[in-house]
């Protein structure tokens, strides 16, 4: 018996495997390859952008073996040609095919050029008379797909050519993160064939609408499904274009042969899938897009790791520049030591810009207790309610004053004359560095300044009158946030000598208390002393990475324990052990608090 019922085990064993063999057999009959892609890859001087484009681009979720490479670069004046050997070298052979030619004796620049970077007919032409031959390589050798991708376009989505491909339109594009209003679509069209904003253009690019979205032109990162009959219309010549009477542009061309033929273009924006820096003027050099390309990288780490760059490529990249303090006399960051991911953001951010930065270790609003702050001697000003919500301060709002105000002490302490101060919930814009030695010219120039906003929210609609003969510079009216500022040393001791801990209101409440420029005359009335010489950039240097409601969003000021609930729990926080057992008090400051030179 036992033997029979070990037999019939064995039965249905054996029946189970067939099963599924033949289950995986089934599966194995349905499965399809990917779709075949030409992959259309053009170079003129793009030494600076290539490790960080082919890095990332080899590093994309697509099969090698299912996509062919047309790879084209002649005019350099700089190491493109070299980078694309060496990559080349180590790749090719994990692509399906590589049709590529490196013009080494070409002119470097094109007749009339003088920087190598400016789009003349001829230039025009020899970038239209490439991509036309590739179209038709993808025709002749039946490509699924054709891409035309500029070797600027930094793809962070690995995925992204499945999820274009899974939206099943003739042409797709991935909308790319850029700098300002800049992206690689366009929203409308001229009856002459230029740019037009159209009203769905920043709600698109603010991703506020998302979707696939039919528009008049996309370019830089282009997927066109060559299965469709409609493609074999598609062109970059003019002349191929009956009754053209455009400008002579290759991607306006394609764009009007897409219309004419009745074919959309698409330009998808679901999630971030990639960066691409702004184009250059005419008048602008290859130094110019090197700053481009510092902002990218900048933008990049407000959401992303750092741009990578592969072992093979990386001496390509110039090291970091000397670090230093843009004529400050010190720099310091607020930061919370337990948002780590911010303080790090914050590291590579002065790292690309350069800056010698010294950190301050926030005070912690989590961490604050009745006694500490007893002892410290702070008071919520009588009579304070938010503005906005008619609350008392949270123990956040105490901790980021209490942090400024350490700051203004140890100015004062050291003597400084000059300081810049970042809390580290921002993003630059383009030109930083550039912009902050502007304004400290301009300020020592025309003003006697104490303070200088480079991040705020106006609170006024009222006009802020220009500093005369400044470019940069505003009179600073009642305004929000402490995202950066410049400060001397007369205005730290300014803000110390109206002794706020005693009648404290949120930081960016008592500046503007301290210019005389608050909405409430009973605040400005408790500090008689109200004379900081304030100013503002405009526009302004630096933003929040997150505003509210955004997915991203935190804030340690806003979401923390108000005071009045708080102090009167019997279950208050211990006391904050850094801060007692080093004795921090006004007189002592920030002792122990701030950290070496970053």
């Amino acid at each position: 018996m036992a033997k029979f019922s070990t037999l019939i085990s064995a039965i249905f064993i054996v029946l189970v495997l067939i099963s599924n063999l033949d289950a995986q057999g089934t599966e194995r009959q349905n499965d399809h390859k990917e779709p075949t892609i030409l992959v259309v890859l053009l170079a003129r001087n793009k030494e600076h952008t290539l490790p960080y484009f082919l890095t990332l681009f080899e590093r994309l979720d697509y099969p090698k073996k299912r996509m062919s490479l047309y790879i084209r670069s002649d005019h350099n004046i700089d190491k493109t040609i070299r980078i694309m050997e060496e990559w080349l070298a180590a790749n090719k052979n994990h692509y399906h095919s590589v049709d590529v030619k490196l013009n080494k004796t070409s002119a470097k620049f094109y007749p009339g050029e003088i920087r190598g970077t400016e789009w003349g007919d001829e230039r025009f032409t020899h970038v239209m008379k490439f991509k036309e031959e590739a179209m038709n390589l993808a025709r002749r050798m039946w490509a699924d797909y054709i891409w035309f991708l500029d070797m600027d376009v930094f793809l962070t989505k690995a995925d992204v050519l499945q999820l274009m491909m899974n939206e099943e339109k003739s042409i797709t594009a991935p909308m790319l993160n850029s700098l300002a209003t800049y992206s690689n679509y366009w929203g409308g069209m001229t009856e002459d064939y230029w740019y037009l904003r159209s009203e769905d253009y920043l709600p698109i690019l603010d991703r506020k609408q998302k979707g696939c979205f039919s528009v008049p032109m996309v370019h830089s990162c282009v997927l066109v499904d060559m299965t469709r009959v409609l493609s074999d219309n598609l062109t970059f010549i003019p002349q191929n274009i009956s009754g053209y009477d455009g400008p002579h542009d290759d991607i306006i061309a394609f764009a009007i042969s897409a219309k004419t033929a009745g074919v959309e273009m698409h330009v998808c924006n679901f999630e971030v899938y990639g960066f691409i820096p702004s184009p250059l003027d005419e008048e602008e050099s290859l130094k110019t897009d090197l700053k481009q390309l510092l902002s990218i990288k900048l933008e990049v780490l407000v959401e992303h790791p750092p741009l990578p760059v592969s072992s093979l490529l990386a001496k390509y990249v110039p090291p970091p520049s000397e670090p230093d303090k843009l004529g400050f006399d010190q720099i310091y960051l607020i930061s919370l030591a337990r948002r780590p991911e911010r303080r790090e953001r914050m590291f590579r951010s002065f790292k690309e810009l350069g800056l010698q930065v010294k950190l301050f270790d926030a005070i912690d609003g989590k961490k604050l207790n009745d006694s500490y702050l007893m002892e410290l001697g702070v008071k919520q000003m009588a009579d304070y309610k938010d503005p906005w919500s008619k609350r008392d301060m949270t123990f956040g709002e105490i901790g980021c004053f209490l942090s400024h105000y350490f700051i203004w002490e140890d100015i004062v302490a050291n003597g400084y004359e000059k300081v810049l101060l970042f809390e580290d919930d921002i993003r630059f814009e383009p030109y930083f560095r550039e912009k902050v030695r502007l304004m400290r010219d301009e300020a020592d120039r025309l003003l006697d300044w104490d303070l200088i906003y480079l991040g705020r929210k106006k609170m006024k609609n009222s006009d802020e009158p220009w500093v005369e003969d400044s470019e940069t510079l505003v009179y600073a009216d009642y305004s929000y946030w402490t995202l950066c500022y410049a400060i001397t040393l007369t205005g730290a001791k300014k803000l110390l000598a109206a002794q706020p801990l005693n009648q404290m209101v949120p930081v960016d409440e008592y500046i503007p208390i301290m210019f005389n420029k608050h909405p409430e005359e009973e605040w400005m009335e408790k500090f008689p002393v109200r004379n900081l010489n304030a100013y503002s950039v405009a526009p302004l240097y630096v933003f929040p990475t997150h505003y509210t409601g955004e997915v991203g969003y935190i804030s340690d000021t806003e979401e923390s324990p108000i005071v009045e609930e708080e102090l009167s729990s019997p279950s208050a926080p211990t006391p904050l052990p850094d801060l007692d057992a080093k004795g921090l008090g006004i007189k002592v400051g920030l002792n122990g608090m701030v950290k070496d030179e970053l």
